[in-house]
């Protein structure tokens, strides 16, 4: 069964909970916004709290990668492609999609697990206008932000209810909540293939 913390607990995790959440989700946001979000319907966090922190370290990954790309130039894009093992065909479609309309490709794919990064360091090494690239990935990481919230809270709420009933439901419909999580996430990934063709 689920118990609210003290508000000790609450304090302490408040204090050094928040600064480094945003480190994490600035490193890989979705789990980490998921488990924030879980929490916070338990009393932890601060729901609008963790989305604002969601969408600012969704941002500040995306503008790392994108800095990558555009002060290590064309020369990183084989060493990139090849750690991430993207297929020469895709990079070129990526890179021909991206003269057509490269805001909309930074909106797509902000939510795939597959090709995010070496959109964005593509992005980078083709200079993009960095405003324009925030611009879009602000508005793509909001939407991303705002479902992977509303998942980890309704699931937490649910578990909270429902543990009272039923032993150990909380790691069930926690597990639940993360496989959705994975299936949203291959939905996503196989839109933003789309897009490339």
């Amino acid at each position: 069964m689920f118990q609210h913390p003290s508000q000790e607990l609450i304090h302490i995790l408040s204090l050094w909970g928040y600064p480094t959440m945003l480190l994490l989700m600035t490193l890989e946001g979705p789990i980490v916004t998921i488990v924030a979000a879980f929490l916070s319907s338990l009393g932890y966090f601060n729901i609008f709290v963790v989305f604002g922190l969601s969408a600012a370290g969704d941002v500040l990954g995306d503008i790392v990668l994108y800095s990558i790309g555009y002060f290590g130039g064309q020369k990183i894009l084989p060493r990139v492609e090849s750690f991430l093992k993207i297929s020469q065909s895709t990079s070129q479609k990526l890179r021909k999609q991206f003269n057509e309309n490269s805001g909309r490709i930074i909106f797509y794919v902000k939510s795939t697990t597959g090709l995010s990064y070496i959109t964005f360091i593509t992005a980078g090494t083709l200079k993009m206008r960095l405003s324009k690239f925030v611009k879009f990935s602000i508005l793509g990481g909001l939407v991303w932000s705002s479902l992977l919230v509303i998942i980890g809270y309704f699931f937490g709420y649910a578990a909270e209810k429902i543990s009272e009933y039923i032993k150990y439901a909380g790691y069930i419909i926690f597990a639940a909540a993360v496989i959705l999580f994975f299936g949203i996430s291959l939905y996503k990934k196989k839109q933003s293939k789309e897009i490339l063709k």
